[in-house]
């Protein structure tokens, strides 16, 4: 046998204790690593997140977490514009009571009069930081008129309004030595006092946010992101459908966390689809033809060349988005036709090429001159009106946490949104986040250092991915064929009986499953059709863009 002199055992001793040490210094390290800390940290990169970034950047250091690139969002689609008074043939009482009779009179008179009356001044804002906005030979703004609107109100850039302002904000962000921008990371869940074995329900009076548990997509990795002020900014849930002008990733994600983390959401039910989208089956997402369009002379058609919106509206093509919606869904059913037509040709030339460049761009690819020739134009799930319950200041009901734009219900859109209203609200809740975040405090280190890490420990790397996809599948087509633009009682209760069961295959798969974005997001989607569906079914009149034939004929 081998014996160590003393001398050998102090020298092992001494290797063992190094060794140990290291160990240690590793796990900490790892331990930091997988926890960050920022004072604001901000999910969705669109213009209600980048909005905020740019304002609180004045008092902390920010996060922003993309889930894809940082300019690839659903604000980039957004064509037709933002509405704002900025005239004096206008008045703030025109623009206030369009949003009200869009909104069936269900939503927040106070929100509404502070979101019209402060849209100059965020008019300004993004003026200021590089937005451009068309004006005409005065220099005056170049208004538009969309459908609701009893006046031009409408500021644009050509057709791609959204896109010129992501430009500039991202060029700001991008610019801003306090704000980090983390590309290609997911949030999954947001932390609670859950997370530090408290029992928290929907009665529970004061749950608080720290952060989020957030996904490396590239990395593989989850950390925790503490912060003293937490900002969903996702946007919507158009994929919960199988066409919508929503790109691909937009999948109701902070909405879905929020649920989770028992904070309030209302009005899922009204579900926004946009009457006019490019009839091309083959593309996802469906490319958006502008109500700009409409506003500038354009008429809908059916395969006769009738001006049939007349016939449900005598506003005809420019009446709000659910009555043109719901009067092209009757004449497709009518005619069984899969597309009804958008007439552009007697618009002047002129305006076609100057005002809807990328429309004509795009109607070209797929042979159709919008000069000469009838658009096919079908309508698409576009807009969530409801969300995560918000106060006039972007507060949820979960402290230390806000929501803004269009995955947040601040009252102003009730039953139906009006055109170009959701970016003023989105900067105009922005803002109001920011002023309510100055005095943010983070909460203690001893709770931070309790809160754990995201634990995947007896989880296996699902190769099972047809799984996910075919689910996603089945979840989009039980929303389309039985809660979408005309719905019955019996549509509503079949798709809520099949989404329970895609709802326990999935959790079961999720418990089981290392993170993928899929998957997290197949489930996200899931929690959408169910707060979709249970807020339909509770709400027993037909309003808006919850329109229930059932309860029409009571």
């Amino acid at each position: 046998m081998y014996i160590l002199s003393d001398c050998q055992k102090k020298d092992f001793k001494s290797i063992w204790y190094a060794f140990w040490s290291y160990i240690c210094i590793l796990k900490l390290t790892c331990s930091k690593e997988m926890r960050k800390q920022v004072d604001f940290l901000v999910i969705g990169s669109g213009i209600a997140g980048l909005f905020y970034a740019t304002k609180v950047s004045k008092y902390g250091r920010v996060a922003i977490i993309c889930k894809n690139k940082i300019d690839d969002t659903s604000t980039v689609k957004a064509q037709g514009g933002i509405a704002s008074v900025m005239n004096s043939y206008d008045s703030f009482e025109k623009h206030i009571e369009d949003t009200m009779i869009a909104g069936c009179g269900i939503n927040n008179r106070k929100i509404v009069e502070i979101v019209v009356r402060e849209a100059p001044e965020r008019i300004r804002d993004l003026v200021e930081i590089g937005t451009n906005f068309d004006t005409d030979s005065t220099g005056q703004y170049d208004m538009n008129r969309e459908g609701g609107h009893s006046e031009k109100r409408i500021l644009h850039f050509k057709d791609k309004t959204g896109a010129e302002i992501q430009r500039a904000l991202v060029e700001d962000v991008r610019n801003n030595p306090n704000i980090d921008i983390y590309e290609d990371h997911f949030a999954i869940e947001l932390i609670t006092q859950h997370h530090l074995g408290v029992e928290v329900t929907r009665a529970t009076p004061d749950i608080k946010c720290y952060g989020a548990y957030v996904y490396d997509v590239n990395k593989k990795k989850v950390f925790n992101v503490f912060a003293k002020k937490t900002l969903i900014a996702t946007g919507g849930c158009g994929n919960a459908y199988m066409s919508t002008t929503n790109p691909v990733h937009i999948t109701g994600d902070g909405i879905a966390m929020v649920y989770r983390a028992k904070g309030v959401v209302e009005n899922m039910e009204f579900v926004q689809f946009h009457p006019t989208t490019l009839y091309n089956p083959s593309e996802r997402p469906a490319f958006l033809i502008t109500e700009a369009m409409r506003g500038a002379g354009a008429i809908l058609r059916n395969r006769k060349g009738e001006d049939f919106c007349v016939k449900y509206d005598k506003r005809g093509s420019l009446a709000p988005r659910d009555v043109v919606t719901r009067a092209i869904d009757s004449e497709m059913k009518l005619s069984g036709d899969e597309h009804v037509f958008l007439d552009a040709r007697h618009i002047d030339k002129d305006v076609l090429m100057t005002h809807f460049p990328t429309i004509y761009a795009k109607c070209l690819e797929i042979g159709i001159n919008i000069k000469n020739d009838l658009i096919p134009v079908v309508p698409a799930a576009h807009y969530m009106c409801g969300g995560i319950k918000t106060d006039e200041y972007a507060r949820t009901s979960i402290q230390n946490l806000y929501a803004v734009g269009e995955a947040a219900c601040t009252g102003l859109h009730g039953a139906n949104r009006l055109a170009s209203n959701s970016l003023l609200e989105a900067v105009v809740f922005a803002h109001r986040a920011f002023e309510d975040s100055k005095d943010a405090v983070m909460a203690d280190e001893e709770t931070l250092n309790r809160i754990p890490l995201w634990n995947e420990e007896g989880t296996i790397t699902n190769d099972e991915l047809i799984l996910v996809s075919h689910s996603l599948k089945e979840l989009q087509q039980i929303m389309s064929n039985y809660v979408g633009i005309v719905r019955t009682d019996l549509r509503l209760k079949r798709a809520f009986d099949r989404l329970e069961i895609l709802y326990r295959e999935t959790e079961d798969l999720f418990k089981t499953s290392k993170v993928t974005v899929s998957l997290c997001e197949l489930r996200n989607l899931i929690n959408i059709g169910y707060l979709i569906i249970r807020q339909a079914m509770a709400r027993r009149e037909s309003i808006g863009l919850h329109f229930n034939s059932d309860l029409i004929k009571k």
